[in-house]
């Protein structure tokens, strides 16, 4: 890297172009060395906190700054001051990373985000959530009544995410500048989890850190002195240079694509630099953020779908169970013959019109993506055990496990419904004979790949265009056009996709695609501490414990608790209730445990203390069985207390 000194324009220190650099962030920032003195901060972080001058002048006590925004209210009501600043300014001293996020005395909602330096001291980058957090709230409070909102929410909290995603760009560029000692810029650039690079005029990386190759196996690794496009794939570069070219141009831009190497979702921040005519470029691998995002988005159409049905629905069924019983009157009547054919009729009609009524509630009331540990292999046999008894005998049905990836974590009751469903189509497609195959296969380690393909006629043009829409069929009389839509539903709960076309040969091809989740190894059983204050609730959660092969050492509150645990480090885990016994809870326990730490709870999903759980650790909703015990034990990760 060229000295500083050497960009600086006539009159500006090197200094000077740093600061005049840091105070164009839009959020606060500050650099505190090893003593806890501060080094450096931008223009926002005075204004964001309101400080005195003597506060954000290098040289300024960490303490002292605490003291002031205690005094003011910031960290909320402080009965002691001096032992609460000994205790931020230790934790301070740990130099370890952190974020946190906290409601001022002035009603905003900030977020505190530091990294530790080599040399002792760390930078703290401070943003302003406040809007983010009231849509996020807003989100939760309200159900939308019409997809079209629920779109325009969604996409304006995008956008204050592309937002936010472009501050970051900005703000990584401005840490690169800070100083002139190169080898600091590059940790704190390399501990980023996402791509950092800045591509000069002549479209060549003068940087980038090492995580280019990491997040996108198609591209270089080593890229610096590179054409951007000889860097990366060449469907990839096609997919960006309309928006690289418009960056270069002038126009920042943040956009997401799909990556059809790897399969992968990722979202692109382009940054223009305006001082050398190169772009700055910041890019995140979203895949798991937009899975969820497109399971979040069909709950919350589910949830609409079952307002507007439900009420109809109800009427509808009070009609139908009339005209049952008119016709049930009539039927016992001393009746024509072709009056009684005429009930038989009705009588028919009406029952199909409930059953209908059933699928649709089915369809738009309220079930929960569950995915468990699932041996996909055994899934599939006895899917296949299924499929033979409804298949007829002309009917050839085979499964082509292509790399079945074991253990995974699938919702296995989703899934059989779904993939049976398709079956059962394609047996209709088939008639009395022909060949159904059912294809498995992983895509890049990021998805699974379901395809059922039958030697039937195929789709039509119209089926091809309108298959997802309810109620269309083309079974005429005999289907009710909500098979498919409900596949669509269930796959895009668990955050994948469904895509139909006719096959290569012949017939029609489904593909469900769902997210690669690999299920982790069961652990071996261990000393559990189970934390629970009714003994008759321990009994029963203490035998379950015993009969999954773990030890279990009980306690009844959060000091009981404490007491074993420093007297036994073997305990491998802790199995706690929030609600216990004195006023501290479960989720004290677990923001202080030394080893992983599981919740359960009766509370509802609306009380604070079971948001605030779920944030800390694997939550099990009361009442539940030793196979729900046993599942999230296996399915969680170990989480470590941070004691923060």
């Amino acid at each position: 890297m060229s000295d500083a000194a050497e960009y600086a324009p006539a009159g500006l220190s090197s200094h000077e172009m740093t600061q005049a650099g840091l105070n164009l962030i839009q959020q606060a920032l500050t650099i505190y060395d090893r003593d806890l003195r501060l080094a450096a901060c931008n223009a926002r972080f005075q204004e964001m906190f309101e400080l005195p001058d003597r506060l954000a002048t290098p040289g300024a006590d960490f303490a002292d700054t605490v003291r002031f925004l205690a005094e003011r209210g910031d960290y909320g009501e402080v009965a002691d001051l001096e032992p609460f600043v000994a205790v931020r300014v230790e934790i301070a001293r740990a130099f370890e990373p952190h974020y946190m996020e906290r409601t001022r005395a002035n009603g905003r909602t900030i977020s505190v985000e530091g990294s530790p330096l080599p040399e002792g001291g760390w930078v703290t980058v401070y943003t302003d959530i406040t809007r983010a957090r009231r849509q996020e709230a807003l989100l939760r409070a309200r159900s939308e009544e019409l997809s079209g909102q629920l779109a325009e929410y969604a996409e304006e909290l995008s956008a204050a995410n592309r937002q936010l995603e472009a501050t970051v760009t900005a703000l990584e560029e401005a840490k690169r500048r800070i100083t002139r000692i190169e080898a600091r810029t590059r940790l704190t650039a390399e501990m980023m989890p996402a791509h950092i690079a800045h591509v000069g005029a002549d479209r060549r990386y003068t940087f980038s850190n090492k995580r280019l190759a990491r997040i996108m196996p198609s591209a270089r690794p080593d890229i610096v002195g590179m054409r951007i496009e000889e860097a990366l794939d060449p469907a990839t570069y096609r997919a960006i240079a309309p928006r690289l070219d418009r960056a270069f141009a002038g126009a920042a831009s943040v956009f997401e694509f799909t990556d059809a190497a790897s399969a992968r979702r990722f979202r692109v921040a382009f940054t223009p630099d305006k001082v050398h005519g190169g772009v700055y470029i910041l890019s995140m691998d979203i895949t798991e953020e937009a899975q969820t995002r497109a399971a979040l988005q069909q709950t919350r159409r589910r949830e609409t779908a079952a307002q507007m049905t439900s009420g109809m629905a109800h009427d509808f069924s009070n009609l139908l169970t009339i005209i049952l019983g008119m016709q049930s009157k009539l039927q016992r009547m001393d009746l024509p013959a072709e009056a009684a054919t005429l009930v038989s009729a009705t009588l028919s009609a009406a029952r199909r019109g409930g059953a209908l009524l059933d699928r649709i509630a089915d369809m738009t009331g309220r079930r929960e993506h569950m995915p468990a540990p699932t041996d996909l292999g055994a899934a599939l046999d006895e899917l296949e055990t299924l499929a033979r008894s409804v298949l007829p005998a002309g009917v050839r049905f085979a499964i082509d496990r292509q790399a079945t990836p074991g253990r995974v974590l699938i919702d296995a009751g989703m899934l059989q419904d779904s993939l049976l469903n398709l079956l059962l189509n394609a047996r209709d497609a088939c008639g009395d004979a022909g060949r159904i195959t059912l294809t498995v296969r992983s895509v890049q380690q990021t998805w699974i790949d379901f395809t059922v393909e039958d030697s039937g006629p195929g789709f039509s043009e119209q089926a091809l265009a309108r298959a997802f829409e309810p109620f269309f069929t083309t079974k005429g009389g005999e289907g009710s056009g909500l098979g498919l839509v409900m596949v669509y539903d269930m796959t895009k709960l668990a955050g994948g996709r469904v895509s139909i076309a006719n096959a290569a040969s012949c017939g029609a091809s489904v593909t469900l695609r769902l997210p690669l989740r690999r299920a982790p190894r069961a652990q071996a059983g261990g000393l559990i501490l189970l934390v629970e204050d009714s003994a008759e609730l321990r009994g029963a959660v203490r035998g379950m414990l015993r009969e999954a092969g773990h030890s279990v050492i009980e306690a009844a509150s959060v000091a009981e608790a404490r007491a074993l645990l420093a007297e036994l480090p073997e305990i491998a885990a802790i199995l706690s209730d929030i609600v216990l016994e004195g006023e501290e809870t479960g989720l004290d326990l677990a923001a202080e445990a030394p080893c992983p730490v599981f919740l359960m709870t009766s509370l509802p999903p609306a009380d604070p203390r079971h948001a605030a759980a779920a944030r800390l650790a694997p939550l099990l909703r009361k009442p539940f069985g030793a196979g729900e015990l046993r599942d999230v034990l296996a399915a969680a990760p170990a989480q470590q207390g941070t004691g923060q």
